[in-house]
């Protein structure tokens, strides 16, 4: 195993008083506006995404600008912060591209470094909620490679997850990064027809596209990793609070529903798959909290703890899913019951920002370990 030069950081996996007051609140204005039935009517009608939500997440709780600095208007909070959000809008699969636009594309500019000009601008418009903005990149990409990096501001790029509700994008190029506005001549975004519907993926075509040269080809492919390692990271804590909630809703369903005039959860089997997805639960837990922790702190195991919770947590909400669909019987098949939804989006999630099998890959690597 690799040795390591640097002393290890002991990650903080418990949420500080701040970050629970911050749950209470996401959680109390999902509540109130993304419940199951709304959510399920929205998918239906071609446009699911909320506006009046997210000025309510962005710009009224400060949500989108949690990674952004104070001084270039953010909330100068952090990675820990931003995966408490994460998870609540999880649990509730609510519609909105705070992944996509609050933590990858904000990551991303961040990356650059840049204090003033147009990366500054940018930064202050997603952190205020006033603009989206997505990089345009497959939503399955695990890090910038040929297939990902255009040859310029022509071409097909694609499936960007977002792309449909986004005011810029952030194009990766042979020569730079480029931020381009979705509704400048040149450009054409297309939605496709996607497995999860509360996330939908659209190619974008550019036609002799004009766009703002952020920064040159080396920086831009070092902030594009960035930008995806921490898409990955904070993915595991929307992963976390998805398997949460059909843990939680397949136990209160399995009490209340009986059959031989007993409740079904009191049966043996079912007592033993509950009580074995409450593990995977709780390990999940852990394995979010230590990639949030790590990317918080800048931590150089950072890559490691990602991949790891990337490995462990796409599983276990596939898993979650799952269960709550077949544990709630003929109910749990029915449109009307949100539990496709949960399913729908631990399926997509499970190859967003790399597969199960590249994370593995990547323990691997980073361990000096076989590769299972």
């Amino acid at each position: 195993m690799t040795e390591r030069t640097e002393e290890s950081h002991a990650p903080d996996l418990l949420y500080s008083e701040a970050e629970e007051d911050l749950r209470a609140a996401v959680r109390s204005l999902l509540d109130d506006r993304c419940d199951a039935p709304g959510v399920i009517a929205r998918t239906e009608s071609g446009t699911p995404y909320d506006p009046r939500l997210w000025k309510a997440l962005a710009a009224d709780i400060g949500a989108a600008g949690l990674l952004v600095p104070e001084k270039l208007g953010g909330q100068g909070a952090g990675h820990r912060e931003a995966a408490v959000v994460i998870e609540e809008l999880g649990r509730s699969v609510a519609p909105a591209p705070y992944l996509t636009s609050s933590v990858v594309a904000t990551e991303t500019l961040l990356a650059l470094g840049t204090q003033d000009g147009p990366v500054a601008g940018l930064l202050a418009d997603l952190a205020s909620g006033r603009k989206v903005a997505v990089l345009a990149v497959p939503f399955s990409a695990a890090a910038p490679d040929e297939a990902t990096v255009a040859a310029g501001l022509d071409g097909t790029l694609g499936p960007i997850a977002d792309a449909a509700v986004a005011d810029v994008l952030l194009v990766p190029t042979a020569d730079g990064l480029y931020a381009v506005e979705t509704a400048a001549s040149g450009v054409t975004v297309e939605p496709l027809v996607a497995l999860d519907l509360t996330r939908p993926l659209a190619t974008v075509t550019l036609t002799g596209a004009t766009g703002t040269r952020l920064a040159d080809s080396g920086a831009a492919l070092e902030a594009v990793r960035r930008g995806l390692l921490a898409g990955a990271g904070l993915l595991a804590s929307e992963q976390l609070g998805l398997a949460e909630w059909c843990l939680t809703e397949t136990v209160r369903h399995t009490r209340e529903r009986h059959q031989f005039n007993r409740p079904v959860g009191s049966f043996q089997s079912l007592k033993h798959r509950m009580a074995q997805l409450w593990l995977e639960v709780v390990s999940a837990r852990a394995a979010a909290r230590n990639a949030a922790d790590a990317l918080a702190t800048d931590s150089p195991d950072a890559p490691l703890a990602v991949a790891v919770a990337q490995a462990y947590c796409s599983g276990v909400a596939v898993h979650a899913a799952e269960e709550c669909v077949q544990l709630h019987g003929g109910i749990g098949m029915t449109w009307e019951h949100p539990a496709h939804l949960y399913l729908k989006r631990a399926k997509a999630d499970s190859i967003a920002y790399g597969s199960a099998g590249r994370h593995r890959e990547t323990v691997a690597e980073l361990t000096e370990l076989p590769a299972p």
